[in-house]
């Protein structure tokens, strides 16, 4: 016979209440034998944890906890500590008059045409010397090229806006056709103006591509890279403390930087205190044309230079010494080689003006097309340049 165990049956809690409120809470805890002073100190205590939980999670900081943790519940994890940006430097332009003034006075003729041009309009320029006399003289030449590349005009229309300019202006003077404009322009000497001055100058370095043939950005990010695809370098020397162009040298695209600089310090014949340019001119023969002009060179070397104590490049050397004392960002404060980056808005002032294409041809009428435009960015810098000063942030 099969042995039967009684099993007690199973005891069923009290029913919940659909709405358990605070009421309810407190007569279970009567019913298990609490008082009424300790469900309240027991309240207290949570409510406290809960405060000071909800403290911690909206104020946390590095420093400790005004009340330590319960060990039941653990800290949330502290939030990601995010490093200030750095201020923005914010300029302004102090002399906007005098600028707005000076971009308005670029439009004038009578800037670009001045009266010792015209009375020294038909000259030959070819006395004593082999050939036919010349008609025109080469301030008259110049002057209607300077025409030609201020107001972006082609050959052709050049010819026809100077006779109209001539006729506004009542001059009885004849006018060069496009075709001796375009011969007169192959060995053409333009002279940069300039602003004399009675200190050293400290010459900024630098070069850039001027495109010949080729498509321009959207062709070829359609279609791809043609082959022929050509352009001229435009080597710059500029007036760190000006904006001037002292000297420009245009060769072909496969010449080095460092291989013209000893020709544009050639072209200054000012005394020259500082020579800045970036890391394509440390070469030897850089390091000689400027130490042969008595200045001190701001080149930085490359990363893995050395001394050599060669006695080749002393100021090089110097600069490798003095990089591995202070380092190269606090070498280049010292410097001042920042404001190696005036020719590079010299360069970005000219091709915003007169643009990144060369119209000529040849290269000799090629580079007269460059001197004329650094002819013109120099007078158009004596009419007036912004002058900006650093607006201390708040």
């Amino acid at each position: 016979m099969p042995i039967v165990r009684k099993v007690s049956p199973p005891l069923i809690p009290d029913p919940i209440p659909q709405k358990f409120t605070r009421e309810h809470a407190i007569e279970r805890l009567l019913a298990q034998g609490l008082t009424l002073a300790e469900i309240q100190e027991e309240e207290e205590q949570v409510a406290a944890m809960h405060a000071v939980a909800l403290l911690r999670a909206r104020y946390w900081t590095a420093s400790p906890a005004v009340a330590p943790a319960p060990a039941a519940s653990p800290s949330p994890p502290p939030p990601p500590t995010s490093t200030p940006a750095p201020a923005t430097l914010r300029y302004r332009v102090r002399n906007w008059k005098d600028y707005n003034q000076a971009l308005i006075r670029r439009g004038s003729l009578t800037v670009w045409i001045e009266e010792t041009t015209l009375q020294a309009w038909c000259q030959n320029m070819r006395d004593g010397l082999v050939g036919a006399p010349t008609t025109y003289s080469d301030l008259a030449i110049q002057a209607l090229l300077t025409l030609k590349t201020v107001f972006s005009l082609p050959l052709r229309q050049t010819q026809g806006f100077a006779q109209s300019v001539l006729q506004l202006m009542a001059a009885d003077l004849p006018i060069p056709t496009y075709s001796t404009l375009s011969r007169r322009a192959e060995g053409l000497a333009v002279a940069l103006p300039r602003h004399s001055k009675h200190e050293p100058l400290h010459v900024v370095i630098d070069s850039t591509g001027l495109k010949i043939y080729g498509e321009g950005e959207w062709k070829t990010r359609q279609h791809g890279v043609s082959k022929r695809r050509t352009w001229r370098k435009m080597h710059l020397g500029v007036d760190e403390a000006t904006g001037e162009i002292l000297a420009v040298v245009t060769t072909e695209r496969d010449v080095g930087d460092c291989e013209v600089l000893a020709q544009l310090l050639a072209a200054i014949t000012d005394t020259i205190e500082q020579v800045s340019a970036d890391g394509a001119y440390d070469t030897i023969g850089c390091h000689q044309a400027i130490e042969a002009r008595q200045a001190r060179p701001a080149i930085p070397p490359r990363e893995n230079a050395v001394v050599t104590d060669i006695g080749q490049w002393d100021a090089r050397e110097e600069a490798v010494r003095r990089i591995g004392e202070i380092g190269r960002p606090a070498w280049k404060q010292e410097v001042n080689y920042h404001r190696r980056s005036l020719a590079e808005t010299m360069m970005f002032r000219q091709k915003t003006l007169f643009g990144d294409r060369l119209s000529s041809r040849k290269m000799a009428t090629q580079t007269t097309e460059v001197r004329i435009r650094c002819a013109a960015l120099n007078r158009m810098t004596h009419l007036g340049m912004p002058q900006s000063a650093c607006i201390p942030n708040a």
